[in-house]
Order: C-alpha cells, then structure tokens, then sequence
C-alpha cells in the first residue's frame, strides 16, 4: 500500500480494535516494510493518537487512552449504532449531556453517506424510546438542523406554533440552543421583529438552512439567563419544596436552588412554567419525600394527586 494518507487510516483502523498488534503482522497486513510501520507509528503519535509499544522479540502496538480526544474511524455499523443512540437521546432534553449530544449528532450526520442516513432514518422510525417524559420530544433532525445552522452561522427559516396556536413562518439568525426544564429552546435573532427571541424546539416545523452565512450579533446577557427571563415573563411562578434527603438525593433539575436545611433536609427554590399538575407529578417522580411549601395552587395539586392515587390503589 503506497498511498501513506490510505495506509494510515488503514493502521489506524486496525488499532482502534481492542487488541495489540504485533508489528510483523501490520506489516503483512498493510504489505508494508516494518520499518514503515514504524514510521508510520511515530506520523499517529505526531497527530495525536496515544499509541504504546510492548518490546520483545516481536514488539507490538494498540491504541490506548490519552489526555485528549483523538477522531475515530468508525466503521458502517458502529456509525449506524452511534448516530441511533444519539438521536434518541437528543430528542429528550437529558441533564447534563444535551447540548453536547447533539453537538456530536450534527457533527456525525453531517459526514454520514446517503445510505448511511437511510438507514438510521428507517431504525429510528420503527423504533420507540421509552423515556422518563419529562418534557415534550423533538425531531432530532431539527435539532441537528437548527445545532448546524448555529454552528455554522447560517440564517435559519422555520413554521412556528406560539402557545396560543397561533401560526408564523420566522427568519433567524440563530445564536444557542438552550436545555432548560426538560425542554430545548433557540435563543435566536428575529430578523423581521429586529429583536432577540426565545422559541420553543418543540414547536418548531420544517426547520431549514438558508445559506445565507452572517456575523452573529452580542446577545445583551448569558443565553440561559435570557431564557429564564424570558419564561419568568411567560406565567411562572416561584416553588419552595423541601426534600426529607441531601442535595446530592435531588436530581440534577433541582440541585440548583437547593440549600440545607437542618430541620428537614433540603429546601428547593425554583422558578417553573409548568403546571401546577405536571410539577407535582414531576416531583413524586424523584422518589424521595417532599413537602410543597409554596405556591397554594402547588399544594392543591399535590393533594389532588394524592387523592387521585390513594383511591386507585383501593382494593
């Protein structure tokens, strides 16, 4: 094999399996001199990829974990099996991971090959995730669509459904996407209204690149600042909860607003938009045991609930 960028991806390839490759058989494998091997081990490492060599007689290579994140050689079904688990995760705003999901699916999706795309569209198709339900789903190819155009930056065009029902085509410059309450929104530039804009994912259609390249405007403030601002203005209101466990318990959706509290573990304080109804459940949910402090309209909720629950399980 002469053409040295092919053997190396070729090398590569072969030492991302987890096994260690004695340097006789590389040779025959790449029908290369084993001194080529050689040099060709020292072009890896100059690139980055954290190869070790045994010593012995023979001597050996395999790839092994290094302080950074060399790329990957994937192969047609790993491709396929990576691409699946990130979009189903991605259509779920999943704590601590979301952003950086489909960070990586617009990467992956952008270089899969048509067939490759085919065939991730038909799995996910005939495929149905069982989620926590936490908040409404969202096509990931409109995630990865509107994560491109950020990424890239590219004026976005899309059909958006406002919470009254009301219908509208926009045309954005897009800034961030933002996981916040277990949704995904776009803080974004609305060109025809000239001001900032926060929408909501879920209620985005027929999202499309326009091409149109732009130089992205300075939002007045940090993108998830902006979108709590924005909710506080949309009918939320201000929760105290406390929790009979320690903040480490909580799960990461409420970690944020919680404090000690000696006489009863842990007080919470939030701001949500949910419904009374939902929260409620979304906090029976956790597991652990809570009282609602504020607001009344919680309280009612959480006894409805309550009552609801105690009679289903009536004999």
């Amino acid at each position: 094999m002469t053409d040295t960028p092919a053997r190396l991806l070729s090398l590569l390839s072969l030492l991302q399996t987890p096994r260690e490759w004695p340097g006789s058989e590389l040779a025959d494998r790449l029908r290369v001199s084993p001194r080529t091997i050689r040099r060709d081990i020292e072009r890896l490492r100059e690139l980055g990829y954290p190869v070790e060599a045994t010593l012995g007689a023979e001597g050996g290579y395999r790839l092994v974990a290094g302080a950074a994140m060399p790329p990957l050689l994937l192969d047609d079904e790993e491709a396929v099996a990576i691409a699946v688990g990130l979009r189903a995760g991605a259509g779920h705003a999943i704590e601590g991971v979301e952003e950086a999901s489909v960070r990586a699916l617009a990467k992956l999706e952008q270089v899969l090959p048509s067939r490759l795309r085919h065939r991730v569209g038909v799995l996910q198709s005939a495929t149905v995730a069982l989620t926590r339900g936490d908040g409404p789903s969202v096509a990931p190819g409109t995630l990865t669509t509107i994560a491109s155009a950020v990424a890239g930056p590219e004026r976005l065009r899309f059909a958006y459904e406002a919470g009254d029902g009301a219908r509208s085509r926009r045309l954005v410059e897009p800034y961030r996407l933002v996981s916040a309450w277990s949704r995904w929104y776009l803080v974004a530039y609305d060109l025809e209204r000239e001001d900032w804009r926060t929408f909501r994912v879920d209620r985005v259609g027929e999202a499309f690149a326009t091409g149109a390249r732009f130089t992205p405007r300075e939002l007045p403030m940090d993108p998830q600042e902006f979108v709590r601002r924005g909710l506080r203005g949309r009918q939320t209101y201000a929760v105290e909860v406390t929790f009979a466990a320690g903040a480490a318990e909580l799960p990461q959706w409420l970690r944020e607003g919680a404090v000690a509290d000696p006489g009863s573990g842990t007080r919470v304080r939030f701001e949500s938009g949910d419904t009374p109804e939902w929260l409620v459940a979304r906090l029976a949910l956790t597991g652990l045991a809570f009282t609602v402090r504020e607001p009344a309209v919680l309280r009612d909720a959480a006894g409805a609930l309550a009552a609801r629950l105690t009679s289903a399980a009536a004999p």
